[in-house]
C-alpha cells in the first residue's frame, strides 16, 4: 500500500453528525386556538426575559411575566400577595392598575400566622411563591418556611398558610402557587408539588386549571459543576386553585370550537 492511500480521508457524512452543535431552543407543540385573551398562556411557560419587576438579585426571584400573564388571564379586581419577596409581584399589579396588598415577614406579617389573617377585605386573586423547604434560607425568623427543621414541620405551616389563603379569597377567586421539588441528601427527593396539591385539596379548594410548567431562566444552580450524577430540575410548577362560589368576573369559558 503506497504512503498516500495509508492517509484515509473522514467521512464527511459521519463529521457532519458528530460534529453537530446542540441547539438551546426546543421545538414546543402547536397551541389549539381558542378565547383566552392571553393566547401565549399554556401549560409551558418559557420565557427568558423576566421583565423589569422586582429585584433579580433577590434569592429566589421569580420574574413578573407569568404573574402578569395570569393576572390578563383572570382579570381580578384585587390581588394579594402574602410573600412579596422584592415586590415582583406588586410591580406587576402597579402596571396592570390593579389594587394589590403586598406584605411578608420582613413587614411583620406572618403567612403561616395560626390565627389567620385578620384582613379587612377578601381577594380576587393570591399570588403565592413560598420557599421550596430549605432550599434557599429567606430569613433569620423562625416562622419563614425555609427554616422549617423537619418535613412534616414544613407542611404543617404550609397547610397553615393554604388554609390562611383560601379564606382570605373571595368567592370564585384564584390562589396561584409556585412551587418546585426539592432534594438533598438526607431526604432524597421530596415532592413539594405533591405536598401543594393535598393540602389545598384539605382546605377546600378545586384545581382550576392545568399545571404551568415554568422553565427555570437563570437559576443559579444552572451556573455551577456538581460532582455526583443526578437528573437535574429545570423547571418549577405553578399550580392554579379556585375557591367555590360564582365565578369571578373576569374568568372565561370557552365552548369547544373546530378550527379550520
Amino acid at each position: 500500500m503506497t504512503a498516500h492511500h495509508s492517509l484515509a480521508l473522514p467521512n464527511p457524512y459521519y463529521a457532519s453528525r458528530v460534529n453537530k452543535r446542540s441547539h438551546a431552543i426546543a421545538r414546543l407543540p402547536s397551541i389549539p386556538k381558542n378565547g383566552s385573551p392571553v393566547p401565549h398562556l399554556t401549560s409551558l411557560y418559557h420565557f427568558h426575559d423576566p421583565g423589569d419587576y422586582g429585584d433579580r438579585s433577590y434569592p429566589g426571584n421569580c420574574g413578573g411575566n407569568l404573574i402578569r400573564d395570569l393576572l390578563r388571564y383572570f382579570q381580578p379586581h384585587s390581588v394579594l400577595d402574602p410573600m412579596m419577596g422584592s415586590g415582583t409581584c406588586g410591580d406587576v399589579c402597579l402596571e396592570l392598575g390593579i389594587p394589590c396588598r403586598s406584605t411578608d415577614l420582613k413587614t411583620g406579617f406572618d403567612a403561616c400566622d395560626a390565627d389567620g389573617y385578620q384582613l379587612e377585605q377578601t381577594f380576587d386573586f393570591i399570588w403565592a411563591h413560598p420557599p421550596y423547604w430549605r432550599m434557599k434560607l429567606y430569613s433569620e425568623s423562625d416562622r419563614c418556611l425555609s427554616r422549617c427543621r423537619t418535613l412534616d414541620e414544613f407542611n404543617l405551616r404550609y397547610a397553615q398558610f393554604i388554609r390562611n389563603c383560601a379564606q382570605a379569597l373571595s368567592p370564585g377567586g384564584h390562589l396561584a402557587i409556585l412551587m418546585g421539588d426539592y432534594a438533598d441528601r438526607s431526604c432524597g427527593q421530596v415532592p413539594l408539588v405533591y405536598h401543594t396539591k393535598r393540602l389545598a385539596f384539605d382546605a377546600g379548594l378545586d384545581q382550576a386549571c392545568t399545571d404551568i410548567i415554568r422553565f427555570s431562566h437563570g437559576a443559579t444552580s444552572s451556573r455551577k459543576a456538581y460532582r455526583s450524577s443526578f437528573i437535574p430540575g429545570l423547571h418549577d410548577v405553578c399550580m392554579i386553585f379556585k375557591k367555590a362560589g360564582s365565578l369571578s368576573s373576569g374568568e372565561r369559558l370557552v365552548e369547544p370550537k373546530v378550527v379550520d
